[in-house]
């Protein structure tokens, strides 16, 4: 089993340090906790990724580590398997606090907090109590928990600092008693303005019956769509069949494919081509003559090569990004075209902010052992006392993995939970922070109370529909992690290996699309009737957020080449702000201060 086990480390890009002695530890994992060479390798590119490993070696130093990784992955297992194991919910704690209640009058603590922050707090529940505002649970502020009781609150894990300010280090001011807090709150402040500019499906709209029709198209138009961009750029010729026979070099436009089962691989790596150029033949490529090079199911590329046998293109050049030179909104109908620009003129630039601030949280946004939202709570009173202009909360909000949602465990319906746990709590914080404060809400296919579909639907946007100079892309579904699984890599000889979460952020931006996998994976309900368009990414975002199971990031990727001698160069923000709540801990959220490009800005990764 050890040359299996080495045979899958490097079909997965990975060389061993110390052979003999890595190989024998993994074939004892792989026999201690039953595991197929294939299921130990997926395991380390897990590992290998949270760790943000420079380069693709597999060192005996990180044994350990790993040992402690698939530990994790066991007992996690065990859990989901276990039928007969009950989770506790807030009730069972409430009926042993009503009983210490009777005999007793002792007072349970909730979260020790700070001076400044405890104020924060309790000017923020006395807005919601005279509102009629409060949680379901009066009990709700006297458990005890893990999340409540945690030591590190607000550290900052990473960040970026290029704005030379007397601000913190989380980008905003602070404030350390409630008076200034009020003060700060009623005095005018910059007003964000937003406009949701999407194109999605709407509400009510019928998904999933999506035909094969729809799947053909959307992978034509998309094949066809690139082509015409290298075409118009005038960089390439206008592509070849390169299934046929030709001793001279030919340029070819198609989707990478794997012809068999498992990952893709330098001999299963197939180029399908538009029905337009080669009826959807499918030729293998030999990559030998590439120095460096990254693949995935459903990317499309252009082929520099030649084919002199008619079963395999010799690929010499390989381009994987549209030119920049091609206007960014040309794909674009007409229709929202005009609309687009209608609203742009309308639009008082004068009065534009030249910066923003904004938080960037994705759910779950409670934690694994009650259904309380605490750290949707802790995040919001974090921004009454900050008072960014934007928040953005991405999906799930009520986690259909969650452990009681699983089980059904819960009292109420996935809405009602929604509407008094979760909507609540964002209803009364634009209430308490004023008109000038704006929030947008997207939601992921594990919402329990949402459609299970991919696109998702809009679920909240909150303020006034006006515009904004800075352009923001986001995507619920967790596709760098998806794309971690399915990426076959090479790097180039002489050169330095690259950061390979900046390398699947840039393939979104290069493929010019938010979902570019195909077969999508399992698990994703992808209507292609819907999401051509929904998923169409017309231009470069100036943000783009990613949430992600892999560990935070913020990266600034550049896209871009050369065109008739001149360098085009686009540079995009990339966010994996982390889950806001990770088993009965807390996690991690974004902070920013953006001024219009990357050199000025300010990002912030903060534990909750």
């Amino acid at each position: 089993m050890q040359e299996e086990i080495k045979a899958e480390f490097l079909k997965s890009g990975f060389t061993l340090d110390e052979e003999e002695e890595i190989l024998r530890k993994c074939l004892t994992f792989c026999r201690d906790y039953s595991l197929q060479p294939s299921d130990l390798v997926s395991s380390w590119e897990v590992y290998y990724l949270n760790r943000q490993l420079d380069e693709p070696v597999v060192r005996d130093a990180e044994m350990d580590g790993f040992l402690g990784h698939l530990q994790n992955e066991q007992v996690g297992a065990g859990v989901k398997n276990d039928a007969d194991l009950h989770m506790y919910s807030f009730k069972d704690v409430d009926m042993v606090l009503d009983a210490e209640d009777e005999d007793t009058n002792n007072v349970i603590l909730g979260t020790p907090t700070g001076k400044s922050e405890k104020l924060h707090l309790d000017i923020y529940d006395s807005a919601r109590k005279a509102n009629g505002n409060i949680y379901s649970s009066e009990r709700k502020s006297k458990l005890v928990t893990p999340f409540g009781t945690r030591s590190k609150k607000f550290e900052v894990k990473f960040n970026i600092d290029n704005l030379p300010t007397i601000d913190t280090a989380n980008g905003f001011e602070d404030h350390e008693n409630l008076e200034d807090g009020i003060i700060k709150r009623i005095q005018p402040r910059k007003n964000c303005s937003l406009m949701v500019h999407r194109s999605g499906p709407e509400r009510g709209c019928r998904f999933l019956y999506d035909r094969i029709e729809d799947r053909f198209n959307a992978i034509e138009n998309r094949i066809k769509k690139h082509a015409a961009a290298f075409v118009a750029s005038r960089l390439y010729e206008e592509p070849m069949d390169p299934s046929v026979a030709s001793q001279r070099s030919i340029f070819s436009v198609g989707m990478i494919c794997c012809e068999s089962e498992g990952h893709l691989n330098d001999k299963s790596i197939f180029l399908q081509s538009s029905v337009e150029h080669s009826g959807g033949q499918r030729v293998r490529l030999e990559l030998n003559k590439l120095s460096g090079y990254s693949f995935f199911p459903g990317q499309v590329v252009g082929i520099k090569g030649h084919n002199p046998s008619g079963h395999c293109l010799i690929a010499s050049e390989l381009v994987d990004y549209i030119p920049l030179s091609i206007a960014a909104d040309t794909d674009l109908p007409p229709a929202k075209k005009q609309a687009l620009d209608e609203e742009i003129q309308a639009t008082d630039l004068s009065s534009t902010p030249t910066e923003i601030t904004m938080i960037i949280a994705a759910g779950p946004f409670t934690t694994t052992d009650n259904l309380s939202f605490e750290p949707l709570s802790e995040l919001l009173a974090y921004a009454t006392r900050h008072s960014p202009q934007l928040i953005i909360l991405l999906g799930p909000f009520i986690d259909s993995e969650h452990p009681q949602v699983k089980k059904g465990t819960v009292d109420l319906s996935f809405d009602d939970i929604f509407q008094s746990e979760v909507l609540r709590m964002v209803q009364d914080y634009l209430e308490y922070m004023g008109p000038t404060a704006r929030l947008v809400m997207i939601p992921s296919v594990r919402d329990a109370n949402h459609d299970f579909v991919f696109p998702q639907l809009m679920l909240l946007g909150a303020g006034g529909r006006c515009w904004i100079q800075v352009n923001i892309g986001c995507c619920t579904v967790d596709i760098l992690k998806h794309l971690s699984g399915e990426e076959m890599s090479r790097y180039p000889m002489d050169g330095k290996p690259n950061d390979r979460l900046s390398r699947l952020a840039s393939h979104i931006l290069s493929q010019r699309s938010f979902y570019p996998l195909y077969p999508p994976a399992e698990g994703v309900p992808m209507d292609f009737s819907l999401a051509p368009e929904a998923l169409h990414i017309s231009s470069v975002p100036d943000l783009l957020i990613l949430p992600s199971e892999l560990k935070y990031f913020v990266k600034v990727l550049s896209l871009g080449g050369t065109n008739e001698g001149e360098e085009q160069m686009k540079r995009c923000v990339c966010i994996n702000p982390g889950r806001l709540a990770k088993g009965e801990g807390g996690g991690t959220f974004v902070v920013l201060k953006y001024q219009g490009n990357p050199d000025k800005m300010n990002a912030s990764i903060i534990s909750i």
